[in-house]
């Protein structure tokens, strides 16, 4: 089963008078469970084609399903649902905040999908659990490492169990020992729960993650 299934997508920004191609019929489809790394030199278009496929961004043309649902041309609620629904978002910057715990970082996200008060604090604890950080729940993210804010992140993104996990560079900041925990942490959770991972990348240490790797390049996508 297909959750992530982009075909001939392109998108176009106007510049002054201009108008610039940046991506230019961009296909991928990725199966439940699949780990998928898409690489890419910088302005080859890989970061629009993640906004896009986490209804950030809309296509100028093309189709786009996320689990199930077509969200191409869809209005901006209707993208704001789906990406509550199916889509966990991992940066290369954590994104924490800085004044929240561990803890309460991952229950506000639980609190933005709908879920609040004591099973806020359940699903937070027991989502941290799962990735190795039951003994830092209570920290804030200044006295956390590189690697543990990333398992903190990590752990924001599967509130509300979605189908399709989108990482942008998300070991750019960590050092090779902990960049390998991470990503092998991510394939882990990807396989045993059937979650898409797709994976934007300079990093070659994911290829060893990923089930397949393709490439973008000029707005055009090869496996």
């Amino acid at each position: 089963m297909f959750t992530v299934v982009a075909e001939d997508v392109t998108k176009t920004f106007r510049e002054g008078r201009e108008t610039v191609a940046v991506l230019k019929g961009a296909s991928l489809h990725v199966e439940a469970g699949e780990v998928v790394a898409l690489e890419g030199p910088s302005g080859s278009g890989k970061t629009t084609f993640l906004s896009i496929l986490g209804c950030l961004l809309s296509a100028t043309s093309g189709h786009v399903v996320i689990a199930g649902e077509k969200v191409d041309q869809a209005r901006p609620s209707a993208c704001q649902a789906v990406r509550r629904r199916h889509i966990g978002f991992v940066f290369q910057q954590f994104n924490l905040f800085p004044a929240l715990t561990a803890a309460e970082n991952v229950e506000y996200a639980l609190n933005l999908k709908g879920v609040d008060g004591t099973a806020a604090k359940a699903q937070a604890r027991e989502l941290l659990e799962r990735v190795g950080m039951a003994d830092r729940m209570r920290f804030l993210p200044r006295d956390l490492s590189g690697g543990q804010k990333q398992r903190v992140a990590i752990a924001r993104a599967l509130v509300a169990s979605p189908s399709v996990i989108l990482a942008d560079e998300p070991t750019a900041n960590l050092d090779a020992s902990v960049a390998t925990q991470v990503l092998e942490l991510f394939g882990e959770l990807a396989r045993r729960e059937q979650r898409s991972l797709l994976i934007v990348t300079h990093d070659p240490r994911v290829r060893h993650v990923a089930d397949r790797v393709v490439g973008i390049a000029d707005g055009r996508i090869a496996a």
